[in-house]
């Protein structure tokens, strides 16, 4: 009886990178039917497991930012566009 495989300890970085191969195995469409249901579970428990590392870095960094007075500061994230974005002249 074979276990499933698990992420628990696959760290972020190689999560995503196997979820990337996956995607791009399975857009080629040239497995067979198992072999791609194989790799959608396998992708399936990836992308939970990244959704999670992405919620619990999104907890801690809330941790780190709490005000004193036990309320968060919690800003938006807004990426820059540019080398000039966000500057105030």
């Amino acid at each position: 009886m074979s276990k499933e495989p698990t992420t628990k300890d696959v760290p972020f970085e190689a999560a995503l990178d196997r979820l990337e191969q996956l995607v791009k195995k399975l857009e080629e469409g040239d497995g067979s039917l198992d072999d791609s249901l194989r790799m959608f579970e396998e992708g399936v428990r990836l992308a939970r497991h990244c959704g999670e590392k992405l919620d619990a870095a999104e907890r801690r960094i809330e941790a780190l930012v709490r005000t004193e007075n036990g309320g968060s500061n919690v800003v938006p994230f807004e990426p820059e566009e540019g080398p000039d974005s966000g500057r105030k002249e």
